[in-house]
């Protein structure tokens, strides 16, 4: 924007719309995922890249006759009209049966619904960042949590839940940084990029720091149902509460989701936490939306309720065999040096490649070259290290897909 002599705006020159933005825009960074969901409307292209659900297994007839019954009848008002912050009552009591069956003995006074689990990870980071404190997360982290965090201008430090470092040298590090450490960040079960699960010891080992640091502890729980090998080992939230005696002395925020189990699109997800905790929540969403949409609400409810353990066991059945067969893929197709991680659960490969290489470099290359997409790892590191790094999702490709795709990409790193 240009002023003439009398302090006005010139005619032709537009608002200079940065100078206006807070601080905390230059913060929101587009996200690479996000972009990439785009090749999947390329029907050339082999894509690893979106860590969605497979469209083909949403229960989409049950979808339907859900929303037919809320729409007709006495419940057609409650579907359309404005409702509680907290969420629809009905849902949020079967949660409280479903969080039971966790190990996390609740009531619906513990739990608030929210639209998907992202916007809990904001709505938490809002309550608890104040600009130069401090959030642990994971080295690398879910790159939507960074985004959620950002906007509230907080520091970064690595969370080593089976490392060496104290308490004392975490808090002296987000004090150098000029605040305080307010957090501890993690996704237990299958995480977003990793696909690696936190064993008991070092979900131990978090709350044990989190309580010599006297901070909360955020469980990202969104994969929590996926898993295919292995035992169950216990939330979080669950091992909190045995320690304390119950969730309302409990430290932890559990974030659930139905996006990866159900649909992602109604945009249902979940936090059960101490009450205060959800009544703070609940004025951030009076604030914010009013209420995450009723019908939405509803027609979740009624699928939970009428088959959601059969529909996750027909999707665990068929992720399972897409995960083998990649795992397969990649012994068979991948070139000396490069390494990966073996899932028991949810939807990602973890790919080191080795020192030197450049994943959005050879993203470049692959796509160019083979028509192959994938997710370069530096985004998921809050330095923006792991540069050798990438993700591959096996949820949306079929074997055969896999099968091809993988050859290809092994074609591209032994190019690089």
């Amino acid at each position: 924007m240009q002023a003439d002599a009398g302090g006005g705006t010139i005619a032709g020159h537009g608002l200079d719309w940065p100078g206006l933005f807070a601080t905390r825009a230059e913060r929101m960074k587009a996200s690479e995922i996000r972009e990439l969901l785009k090749l999947l409307d390329q029907p050339d292209v082999i894509s690893f890249a979106g860590g969605i659900p497979d469209p083909a297994l949403f229960p989409a007839e049950a979808f339907g006759a859900a929303l037919t019954s809320a729409l007709t009848g006495d419940s057609k008002g409650a579907a359309l009209q404005y409702s509680v912050s907290e969420g629809y009552k009905p849902l949020r009591d079967w949660l409280v049966s479903r969080m039971a069956s966790l190990g996390v003995e609740c009531s619906a006074d513990n739990i608030m619904i929210t639209s998907g689990s992202q916007q809990a990870l904001d709505y938490l980071g809002k309550l608890f960042l104040s600009k130069g404190d401090t959030a642990l997360v994971g080295w690398p982290t879910y790159l939507g949590a960074l985004q959620a965090f950002n906007a509230y201008e907080p520091k970064y430090d690595r969370l080593t839940p089976l490392g060496n470092r104290s308490a004392a040298d975490y808090r002296e590090t987000a004090q150098a940084k000029g605040g305080a450490v307010k957090f501890a960040y993690a996704s237990a079960d299958f995480a977003n990029p990793t696909g690696e699960t936190l064993p008991e010891s070092a979900r131990a080992a978090i709350l044990d720091l989190a309580e010599a640091l006297d901070i909360a502890v955020i469980e990202d729980a969104a994969y929590q149902s996926l898993r295919y090998d292995g035992d169950e080992i216990p939330p979080l939230l669950a091992l909190d509460i045995t320690r304390t005696g119950g969730i309302e002395t409990s430290r932890t925020i559990y974030c659930g989701s139905f996006s990866k189990t159900l649909a992602p699109g109604l945009r249902v997800g979940w936090v059960c936490a101490a009450s205060p905790v959800i009544s703070k929540l609940v004025l951030m969403k009076q604030a914010a939306d009013l209420h995450s949409a009723t019908l939405n609400q509803m027609a979740i409810h009624r699928v939970a309720s009428d088959g959601f353990e059969a529909q996750v066991k027909k999707i665990k059945a068929t992720y399972q065999a897409r995960r083998d067969a990649m795992l397969a893929a990649l012994a068979r197709h991948m070139p000396e040096g490069v390494t990966w991680t073996k899932p028991d659960g949810g939807m990602f490969v973890w790919v080191t490649l080795p020192e030197g290489f450049d994943g959005a470099s050879l993203l470049a290359e692959s796509i160019k070259t083979e028509r192959v997409a994938f997710v370069p790892g530096k985004a998921f590191f809050a330095d923006g290290s792991g540069a050798n790094t990438i993700r591959l999702s096996f949820s949306c490709a079929s074997e055969a897909m896999i099968e091809e795709g993988i050859k290809r990409l092994g074609r591209v790193v032994r190019g690089g």
